[in-house]
């Protein structure tokens, strides 16, 4: 039977099942849900909508989206981005504004984050394997301690020092201190390229996610492709080389055999091997016990309010209270609600199971998160709650703790037997997926179904994914490989200087340099100690051969240093550059047509 069976109507499983109806094949779809999108579906309660936390549209990949454009049409709106960290009872705009930093942290503050992020970046960790290490090296280990260690650690129930560096490389990906204040002073560029983190509008559409994996839905069903919903996949059946079925399961307890030609699935790893029959080796089955997974409730909170704050999210980085970010729903479309008298709340905790928040009756959770939004300051004294829901979601997040790599590449390896068996998107390949990327994963297996040869796990990161086959897949993916290629060769052969590592690194000699000498001076010339260095008090004002002035020395010449390393890098940074210009032209100008390459 030559059909492919698409495991999970998430992102990723609809868009394997549109590919493979552009395709011509056949294909069949298990939703073990009574709702398509999986965790970007939108919820209704009582005629308000609201996501299963907040789902931006943004992509690199221009067929991407040309797609989400012509399903959604006029109902694919352009929001403004603005997200906030509430810390010490004050919000700070993310991505931080120095500023704003400045004044609501204070000025000692401030000098402790600068002087920890110098730090940071002239002795980095060589060998960075954590989220902590991964932060520390681009922020100071100052900034991480106040704006990511509280929130990282709500959101994973477990240390930084336990969670991988693969995670933070992801969701901050080319952004640190220096590219939040560049985006602060002059936009929202960096070296040509958009800051992913810096986004400051995203598309959405009118009535949530939920409008437009339900609209595509409709469009598959109208193409013929078979779509069954609140159907479990509960087993796998294979021969050792193949999977030949899938023993579905429905709420009444009925069971059915669903043969295919290829399968394609979104399930979460870990269940995926407990659902092959006959069991993979026992070290495989261990492996997939070792993934871990975080669960996910979301409290809506329908308030008496036309307007409450001005925020699409806030991230909450208070400890005293358990809300790790709330969602603002009418900010990110007006009609999410039904009523503009009022306005919707999402409070989101991130929990486990056997989490006391998890089985929290839905009203205490209601009457919880009404308490902290009150303490928080989010929702004014007097203003009336009206209503609120709760919704429960389990494995939302894969977890990146030190041994997932491990445990994944374990049963890859073994899964890789398995000739027609494709794992696709966030929980299929334990990865933290955007929309976007899950739905490149469905989309090159249903090529690979066709007899392509794409490497679903090639997709991770934005913009460092290249097609196997190129060609019309170029789409998928900014830029085309050939320059992609010439931009790394040109990045590596004209490698810049970073001017903060140098500065740094120049302003620690020379500061601690002189600290040095004058101790020095002081201890073994207790006379008259230092009649040469005192001279540099003409050019160091305050400087004197004390200890208050060896004090005055570190500052002073560290700083003077700082920025003489800075400049040298700069001037640096400015000649490669004018030689990389040179060559840039010079094979432009090669590549070119003969005839269009000479002068006019």
């Amino acid at each position: 039977m030559d059909r492919t069976i698409v495991i999970g109507a998430g992102p990723a499983g609809l868009a394997a099942a549109h590919e493979l109806s552009e395709l011509g094949r056949r294909a069949v779809v298990l939703e073990q849900d009574d709702q398509v999108g999986g965790i970007a579906r939108t919820v209704v309660y009582r005629g308000y909508r609201f996501d299963i936390g907040g789902h931006r549209f943004f992509t690199k990949a221009a067929a991407i989206q040309e797609l989400w454009e012509e399903i959604m049409g006029d109902d694919f709106l352009v929001r403004p981005r603005l997200s906030r960290i509430h810390y010490r009872d004050t919000f700070f705009h993310y991505p931080l504004k120095p500023v704003e930093a400045l004044i609501g942290l204070g000025p000692i503050e401030a000098i402790r984050i600068f002087v920890s992020y110098v730090r940071a970046r002239a002795f980095p960790i060589v060998d960075e394997r954590t989220f902590e290490e991964w932060v520390v090296n681009r922020f100071g280990r100052r900034l991480f301690q106040i704006f990511f260690e509280t929130y990282t650690e709500k959101v994973w129930g477990r240390p930084c020092s336990e969670i991988g560096a693969d995670w933070a490389a992801q969701r901050i990906k080319n952004l640190d201190l220096v590219a939040a204040v560049r985006n602060a002073l002059i936009g929202n560029r960096a070296d040509g390229q958009v800051v992913t983190t810096l986004i400051d509008r995203f598309h959405y559409p009118r009535l949530g996610p939920g409008m437009l994996w339900e609209r595509w839905t409709e469009r598959l069903v109208e193409r013929g492709v078979e779509i069954r919903m609140e159907t479990r996949a509960r087993a796998l059946l294979h021969d050792g080389g193949r999977v030949v079925a899938v023993e579905t399961e429905r709420p009444d307890g009925s069971t059915e055999r669903v043969e295919g030609e290829h399968f394609i699935s979104t399930m979460p790893v870990r269940e995926l091997v407990r659902a092959l029959r006959p069991a993979p080796p026992e070290f495989v089955v261990q492996a997939a016990e070792r993934l871990a997974y975080r669960d996910f409730l979301t409290v809506v909170l329908i308030v008496d309010a036309e307007e409450l704050f001005p925020d699409n999210w806030i991230y909450i980085h208070s400890p005293d209270v358990r809300v790790g970010r709330i969602q603002n729903f009418k900010n990110w479309s007006p009609d999410m609600v039904p009523d503009p008298a009022t306005t919707s709340l999402g409070l989101e905790y991130f929990v486990h199971e056997d989490d006391d928040l998890w089985s929290m009756p839905d009203a205490d959770l209601v009457a919880l998160g009404a308490r902290e939004t009150a303490r928080l300051g989010l929702v004014r004294d007097g203003t009336v709650v009206r209503d609120g829901t709760v919704v429960r979601v389990r494995k939302a997040y894969p977890v990146y703790d030190g041994g997932y790599k491990e445990s994944l590449a374990t049963i890859r390896g073994w899964l890789s037997g398995i000739e027609n068996l494709q794992l696709v998107g966030r929980n299929g390949q334990h990865r933290y997926n955007n929309q976007d990327h899950s739905m490149l994963t469905g989309i090159l297996a249903a090529r690979n179904v066709a007899g392509e040869a794409h490497d679903v796990w090639g997709i991770n990161l934005d913009d460092e994914y290249h097609e196997a086959g190129g060609g019309a897949g170029d789409r998928l993916t900014p830029g085309v490989a050939r320059d992609r290629t010439l931009e790394e060769v040109l990045a590596a052969a004209f490698a810049r200087y970073d001017p903060v590592a140098l500065g740094a690194a120049v302003g620690v000699v020379f500061g601690v340099g002189l600290f040095l000498a004058t101790a020095i001076a002081l201890l073994h010339e207790p006379g008259d100690p230092g009649r040469v260095l005192s001279l540099l008090g003409e050019y160091l004002a305050g400087y004197e051969v004390s200890w208050m002035g060896a004090g005055i020395g570190l500052l002073g010449a560290g700083l003077g240093g700082f920025a003489f390393g800075w400049l040298v890098a700069r001037t640096i940074n400015g000649l490669i550059g004018w030689e990389e210009s040179l060559l840039r032209r010079q094979i432009l100008a090669r590549t070119l047509d003969p005839l269009e390459a000479m002068p006019q």
